[in-house]
């Protein structure tokens, strides 16, 4: 996870670098550090803690120095946050230094080899190795050294390197994790993630696995790990600068949530007719092959793999296809029964969660087609797959993902809907009122979000409660999974999560008199069987807070609080049930006075295992 930034250029680098990581201490906010080149050496300065620390430690606004250095927000994965710890490393010369985000996963082999050989080591990081195994090799160069660098590594990283001797660039390479670079006049930038330089240019380049990008003012070079030159071509994003900024919210987090119609309404768009019919053909998946598949795998991790669950009644019901939906992480480490019959839909919003990619590449040396399901252009999930789809949530600061969540969900829906067109599984007109119910969806949100449900009172009853417990059948279940996460994710109040007729087997002995149970309850097939669910749960003198459908009477005489939801289908309404769950946790851990944007140990990018 971490966020790199690196700028080259004739201004003055030390502020510019602070910002960029700013808007990239999402990534990691465990320490920070910036390096830049001054005369004849490196002025290096690192600070335990956000991105204050470090600005504390710099004399904040002081545009002293030199025109070119490195910058690193850090979360923490090999040793404690520290300021030995935290990013930039230096060689042993003091002359060369290094950001890196990843993980290398031979350092201890590297470092015992290095040590041997003299080598003095700082910190207790795998990134250090990195610029000793630099210093070897950089009488040849730094562009030569960092390609003979590479070539030692394994795992996944990406990484920037400076030298006095060569006090004009930067060199930067990826493996398995994101680094692009940002084209200005008289400056080139390089980052992990678009925004840290979104304010100096639109103009990017997007680096590919084994691509090592040479920066100055001038502008930029790339060239493999041989040393053969690559032309890359320059594209420009269309995020506007606001898109980084709160736009007049409190946080980042109730920014997005109310974001949440647009990234609905961006990822239908153009996807969606009038008449509720599909166009996927950006997707390049034919009819012949969406007939020929005879299972579904999704693959993800955390909120995504949430999503997965969701739509995977919806893909079983109308495209009349068995569907599995299993975390990354352990899907990785079993013996899966894949072919190329099986379908394997791998969600990742960034497009580089280091779990998921594994499942992605498992899953395509078994023969079976993959596609990746992201919110990022030019991430590596859309490299290790077959078909891409992609999401438009926009940019999404807060740690804790909402806009991108339901954007997952919304394209799963449209898939799902193809499917079922194309495999003649499905009601022709059952199917097309689908769709035009799905093109409502986006208004459905937005009507939520501006009436209001009383959800901040309900915040204020609860929130000094010890425990939670969450419960939810059928696609509202993946509901009160992701419900729990977040008020896990920003409250740190222990939840559980459960289908609500698996909770008589063991959570219904975690209720006491007055503990609040939140339960899933629009209208659907199944909403009898929550009834007796619910009735279960009052026997025990438990608080029922319902998520339940407008005009639903029968809620009101069996829960203590309701938070009512515009009407629509129940394989629809996971989109809009799941904002006034956002919306609690958001209120209790702003009741509590925490930071929802940057809960604890959390980072938004999870490319490590």
């Amino acid at each position: 996870m971490c966020g790199i930034v690196g700028y080259a250029g004739r201004r003055p680098g030390r502020p510019i670098i602070l910002d960029g990581l700013r808007h990239l201490e999402y990534r990691g906010y465990d320490s920070a550090g910036i390096a830049v080149l001054d005369s004849d050496s490196l002025d290096v300065v690192r600070a335990v803690g956000n991105l204050d620390a470090l600005a504390q430690a710099l004399g904040e606004g002081d545009g002293s120095g030199g025109s070119v250095g490195l910058g690193h927000t850090r979360w923490a994965t090999h040793g404690r946050p520290s300021e030995d710890n935290a990013h930039p490393h230096d060689d042993c010369t003091g002359r060369v230094s290094i950001v890196l985000n990843g993980i290398i996963e031979n350092y201890k082999e590297l470092r015992a080899e290095l040590t041997g050989r003299g080598h003095t080591f700082t910190s207790e990081t795998d990134a250090e190795v990195v610029a000793h195994l630099i210093e070897e090799q950089v009488g040849d160069g730094l562009a030569s050294a960092v390609r003979a660098t590479v070539r030692r590594l394994e795992g996944h990283f990406a990484f920037c390197a400076v030298s006095v001797d060569e006090p004009e660039i930067i060199v930067g390479t990826r493996k398995e994790a994101p680094l692009v670079v940002g084209l200005g006049d008289g400056e080139t930038f390089v980052a992990s993630a678009i925004p840290a330089f979104l304010a100096h240019t639109r103009q990017i380049v997007v680096l590919d696995d084994g691509d090592v990008v040479t920066v100055s003012a001038d502008g930029a070079t790339f060239c493999d790990v041989d040393g053969r030159a690559i032309d890359k071509e320059a594209v420009e994003v269309d995020w506007d600068t606001d898109a980084a900024e709160k736009g007049g919210y409190e946080t980042f987090m109730l920014k997005e949530i109310h974001e949440q119609p647009q990234a609905l309404a961006d990822t239908l768009a153009g996807r969606l007719r009038g008449d509720g019919s599909v166009d996927l053909s950006e997707m390049a998946m034919s009819d012949d092959e969406m007939r020929g598949f005879r299972r579904v795998l999704v693959v993800a991790c955390g909120t995504s793999y949430h999503a997965g669950l969701v739509a995977s009644y919806a893909f079983e019901q109308l495209a009349c296809l068995p569907v599995q939906v299993d975390l990354a992480s352990e899907f990785r480490y079993r013996h899966p029964f894949l072919d190329s019959e099986t379908l394997v839909i791998g969600i990742t919003q960034s497009g580089e969660t280091a779990d998921t990619l594994a499942a992605m590449r498992l899953a395509r040396e078994a023969g079976s087609p993959v596609l990746a399901l992201t919110n990022i252009q030019g991430s590596q999930a859309t490299r290790d797959a077959d078909y891409v789809l992609f999401t438009r949530a926009g940019l999404e600061i807060g740690v804790a993902a909402t806009k991108t969540h339901v954007a997952q969900v919304a394209a799963l829906m449209l898939l799902t809907l193809d499917f079922s067109r194309a495999r003649g599984s499905a009601d022709a007109a059952e199917r097309l009122r689908l769709g035009r119910e799905l093109r409502g969806v986006p208004r459905l949100v937005e009507e939520y979000l501006k009436t209001g449900s009383g959800v901040e009172e309900v915040a204020r009853r609860y929130h000094r409660e010890r425990f939670f417990l969450y419960l939810g059948r059928h696609a509202g279940y993946g509901v009160c999974l992701e419900g729990a996460l977040k008020l896990k994710e920003i409250s740190y109040i222990p939840t559980e999560s459960y289908a609500a007729g698996e909770m008589k087997h063991g959570p219904i002995a975690l209720l006491y008199d007055g503990s609040p149970v939140v339960v899933v309850a629009n209208d659907s097939p199944i909403f009898t069987k929550l009834v007796s669910n619910i009735e279960e749960v009052r026997a025990r003198d438990a608080h029922v807070i319902a998520v339940a459908t407008e005009g639903n009477e029968v809620i009101d005489g069996i829960s203590t609080a309701v938070l009512r939801i515009p009407a629509c289908d129940h394989l629809l309404a996971p989109m809009v049930a799941v904002v006034p769950l956002q919306l609690l946790a958001y209120h209790i851990a702003s009741l509590h006075g925490y930071n929802v944007d940057q809960p604890r140990n959390l980072a938004k990018t999870v490319t490590v295992e």
